[in-house]
């Protein structure tokens, strides 16, 4: 959510202050925004992982999830937990409600800048820009409905069932579309995937042909 807050500003920079964009995203300033994505999510994470490692646990060590995540964690401990599951809400509503409060006032400069633009051809040459951004960002927030449910909960022992889903979809679905949104606009790997395509369909056709052909000479 981070970088997606991050990568809202350099589309909101891209649209709002074209003459100006290099100079306003320099090389800098991109470290600086990455660095402070990572530190960010580090530290948001921090405080609740030091909290969790000094819990009693008695119960079984295996978790009913698909990973070492903080609620299957703490589903095990026969410590008093309210405390910790108070910092995680806490903490995980700050960054997930902030970053979204961030990347919507940065569309709405951008979709307000579009509406400007005097010609179509223009509009359209500005929200290509932001197309492939703005589609991950409403997938992130689609499934972020989820990952409401999954962290910024009260009590995370009485919904644990249900983080799995969003689980499933954070860590893998949307790593691993991410990709593909963001190359599929290359030229580039555009004609390799066609000539890929092309080459599979040449090959499958030769194959039918050659089954067939050999039914025919049976007969």
């Amino acid at each position: 959510f981070l970088l997606l807050t991050s990568m809202s500003y350099d589309r909101y920079a891209a649209i709002c202050s074209p003459l100006q964009y290099h100079a306003i995203m320099n090389s800098q300033v991109c470290i600086q925004m990455v660095l402070g994505c990572w530190l960010g999510g580090f530290l948001s994470v921090l405080i609740p992982i030091i909290m969790i490692s000094r819990l009693s646990y008695c119960k079984s060590n295996v978790i009913n999830h698909f990973f070492c995540d903080s609620g299957p964690l703490l589903d095990l401990s026969c410590s008093d937990i309210h405390l910790i599951e108070l910092m995680d809400f806490v903490l995980s509503s700050v960054v997930i409600l902030c970053s979204l409060v961030l990347t919507l006032v940065s569309y709405i400069c951008i979709i307000s800048a579009i509406i400007h633009i005097s010609t179509a051809s223009s509009r359209a040459k500005a929200f290509n820009t932001c197309a492939t951004h703005l589609t991950i960002i409403s997938i992130s927030c689609g499934i972020s409905i989820f990952i409401i449910f999954m962290y910024v909960t009260p009590s995370q022992k009485e919904t644990l069932e249900v983080h799995k889903v969003p689980a499933l979809l954070t860590t893998i679905v949307c790593p691993l579309l991410n990709p593909f949104f963001f190359t599929l606009k290359n030229d580039l790997v555009k004609q390799v995937i066609r000539d890929m395509l092309r080459k599979n369909t040449e090959v499958i056709a030769h194959k039918v042909w050659g089954v067939w052909r050999k039914k025919d000479q049976n007969k």
